[in-house]
Order: C-alpha cells, then structure tokens, then sequence
C-alpha cells in the first residue's frame, strides 16, 4: 500500500473546527515562549537594578547574557530530550512541557538573587524547547497538506509574535503603577497565564496518526482516529510499521536536515540578538527610551503585518521563496540601519525606526514564520526521525538565540554598533543563499511526499525483494 494513499483522508480533509481547536491547543504555548521570552527584554535592566547591577559594574555584560541567554541553553535541552521521548508517543508528552512552563514562569516572581533567577530562565527554556518540538510536530502530523502551512506559520509564527506584543501592552499598563522591582516579577511570572489554559486541552488531544501507523504499528488506532478526525474509514491491509533503521534517513537526506537546523541557527542568531537587545541597547541607540514602545511598535507595526502577508502567501508562493526572500530583505535594511547608525544625531529617530523596522517585516514575512515554527524540520523529514530531526533544529536555534544573548552585548557595547548589525546582516545573506540552493519545496505535498518518506520506502521494498 502506498502511504499517501493510506492517509489521504487525513491530506484530503477540508479546514474545520478540529484544525481550529488544533491551532489553538498548539499555538498558546509559543504564545507563552513569545511572551516569555520578550518579557525578559524588557524588564532586563530593572531585574539587574533590583539585584544592584549597574553599567559600572565589571559584571554588567557578563549578567545581561546569563539571564537573557541561560533560557536558550535550556530549551536546547528540552528539545533534544522531548525530541528522543516523542518517538514514545506525540501525545504522552503533551501538556508535561505547558506544565513546565507554567510553574518555571511562575517561580521568576519569587527569586532572591539574579543566579536563582538564571536557574529559573533554564527550567522555563526546557519548557519552551519542549513544546518546539512537540507541538509543530502534532499541528503538522494533523493537518491537510493544502493548510499545513498556514497553520504551522499561525500557530507558531504569529502566536510568537501575539505574546510579545501582550508583554509590550501589560508592562504598558501596570509600569505606572508599581516599583521596578514589583514590576519585572509580575511581568515574568504572568506567562504562567497562557501556559497553564491549554494543559487540560492538550492532555486531550488524539494521538497522531502517523506515529500510529508508522512507528508504533498499532492499525486498529489508527483507523479509529482516522474515522474520527476525517470522517472516513480506511482499511490497513498490510503491517506499514516503519522497520527500517534510524541512520538509514540521516544517510539519504541528513544534508537537508542540515540545512534546515543551519538556517534556524542563522534565523535565531540575528532575531534574538536584536530581540532581546532592541528594546534596550538599540532602542537607546537611536533615542527611544521606553522599551515597551519600541517593542510594541516593531512588533506590532512592523512583525505583525509581516507575519500575516507571509501566512496569505505560504500555501500559495511556497516555502522556499518566502524564506529566501525574506531573509534577503532583512539582510538588506540590517546593512542599510548599520550605515546610518554613525549619523544617528543627525537624523530623525523616525527614519532609522522604519528602516530597522522593515528588517523586521521582512524577516517576519519568510523566517519569521518559516524557520522560527520549525516547519523545515516536521515537512522535510520521515515520521520515524521527525520528532529527532526537529528537536535537532529547535536546538540548533537555541543554540544560535544563547550565542546571540552573550556575543551581543559584547559587539553592540565593546566593539561598535554598526560592526554588530553589520555581522548580522550578513549572517541572513548568507542564510538567503543557502535557502535559495540547499532548501525543496514543501508546498501543498503530504508529509511522506515532502520528506521522500514513500520514495525511501518503495526504494528499500525493492532492494528487499
């Protein structure tokens, strides 16, 4: 039997509810990481006042990458141990990593020292890599092959970007109010929010059907779950349980998983470098003092309208040019903002926000919602290594977001500015050329089309035989 026959119902099925309730289950927790993680820049400089860390302090820079960086080094972890544990069932650990995030968030608020509170950052990352792992991986292994783009970019690119513009808005509203010290605990420990409304949802959500069929061999569950989500029956005449060894997949397509973990690498590199540093070191740069604003404005009229042209056009242009397109474009305003940053005197702060702003539409328009939703490695690699090739990539950009939090700082302040948004922009140049020659498209394929699943497996029957 071929595989896409046998899960044709499911690639065929038309966009419902269940696509809806899956989105929503799914996306909260990346609203959680993109609130968590947006939160921390801007509240950093107030944690580090709190705990008596100021400029003059010979500790300074050392501090501001520890506590903005020990969350990546975690969720780096949390990928690659959920990505191993997901090959156990999609579903056995849906709702551990929401669970996780809910109490780390909640433990920021009670911290008495910036070690405990980098200790804390580290539990809330492996939360967070976690839920990278597991939730594209079961949007993805849910969805119709005609919708799967949009709902991966929607639950994973614009949740992001929803949760980091509700941090711009509560810290807007309460900064007023409380003391600075007061202030950072209750803007961290409020991620708690959204991570905890989704952990009875996800505890309910049915097992994916792939992993049924192709790695656990269980046919009598997979028809059941097939009827219920699609409404159809299909009958498995023969054992389509995936036999074959893990290596076997690294052997025949390991250099487009690598590709795929180099350009999250690249992605989360640049995006969290200015992520983490925009409301604060570059804000400041250009004469912008209050990092909720510059947040909420970057986010919300630059990152936000990205996302959503890059969600219409996903199914419909592809993959492949949107997220070579959109690199280019941010490598290209990231070149243009490092020129212009030596004549910030001279001209408006208006100007150079637009131009870094149109970095971020662009990037948010192709990366944004490509790589950042980790949709390479779910669309580009067989069901039996998915889980592991995702948690490959996820960790990949973890890896990239915790060099950024500790490089930064270093360039920004002790080298130049215009040297540190130089490097990256040419680190999404870079990014743009491998996508263009190095990334297949995906668009409109199902998953076993996508990731070569059926062409690896009839080349292995034959060989068989």
């Amino acid at each position: 039997m071929k595989l896409t026959d046998v899960f044709k119902p499911l690639d065929e099925k038309k966009f419902d509810m269940f696509h809806i309730k899956s989105l929503l289950t799914t996306g909260m927790g990346v609203f959680t990481d993109g609130y968590l993680l947006s939160s921390i820049s801007l509240v950093i400089l107030d944690v580090m006042s709190t705990f008596g860390i100021t400029k003059s302090n010979p500790s300074y820079k050392f501090w501001l990458g520890v506590l903005s960086g020990t969350v990546f080094i975690g969720a780096a972890l949390g990928a690659i141990i959920f990505g191993i544990l997901a090959n156990k069932g999609r579903k056995t650990f849906y709702g551990v990593d929401v669970a996780l995030m809910t109490i780390s968030a909640l433990l920021q608020a009670f911290v008495t020292s910036p070690t405990e509170l980098a200790i804390v950052r580290f539990l809330v990352g492996i939360g967070t890599g976690a839920d990278y792992v597991l939730s594209p991986l079961i949007m993805a292994e849910h969805s119709n092959a005609k919708d799967r783009g949009k709902l991966i970019a929607i639950g994973f690119g614009l949740m992001w970007s929803l949760g980091a513009i509700t941090a711009s808005l509560l810290y807007l509203g309460i900064s007023p109010f409380v003391t600075p010290s007061t202030l950072w605990r209750i803007i961290l420990a409020a991620g708690a929010i959204p991570a905890a409304s989704v952990i009875y949802l996800r505890r309910k959500v049915p097992e994916t059907t792939r992993y049924l069929l192709r790695i656990k061999g269980d046919v009598k569950h997979f028809e059941t779950i097939v009827k219920q989500i699609a409404g159809k029956t299909v009958n498995v005449n023969e054992d389509l349980k995936d036999k074959n060894p893990l290596l076997i997949y690294f052997k025949t397509s390991g250099r487009i998983f690598a590709v795929a973990a180099i350009l999250w690498f690249l992605y989360d590199l640049t995006g969290y470098a200015n992520g983490l540093f925009g409301p604060t070191l570059i804000a400041r740069s250009i004469g912008i003092y209050n990092p909720a604003i510059f947040s909420l404005i970057v986010s919300a009229v630059f990152g936000f309208p990205g996302k959503f042209t890059g969600i219409s056009l996903i199914d419909k242009v592809g993959r492949k040019p949107l997220q070579a397109l959109g690199s280019l474009g941010e490598g290209i305003f990231l070149v243009a903002f490092a020129l212009l940053l030596p004549k910030e005197a001279f001209l408006p702060a208006g100007l150079l926000l637009l131009i870094y702003g149109l970095h971020d539409f662009t990037g948010s328009v192709g990366p944004g919602i490509i790589s950042t939703a980790g949709m390479l490695g779910v669309e580009l690699a067989p069901t039996k290594v998915r889980s592991i090739v995702q948690a490959i990539t996820v960790a990949s950009g973890r890896t990239g977001a915790a060099i950024a939090s500790f490089l930064f700082p270093v360039l920004f302040i002790s080298v130049s500015k215009e040297v540190a948004m130089m490097f990256f922009a040419i680190l999404m140049l870079i990014a743009a050329a491998l996508t263009w020659f190095g990334v297949p498209e995906t668009k409109g394929k199902p998953l076993e089309l996508a990731s070569q699943e059926e062409e690896i497996k009839e080349n292995i029957t034959i060989k068989g035989e």
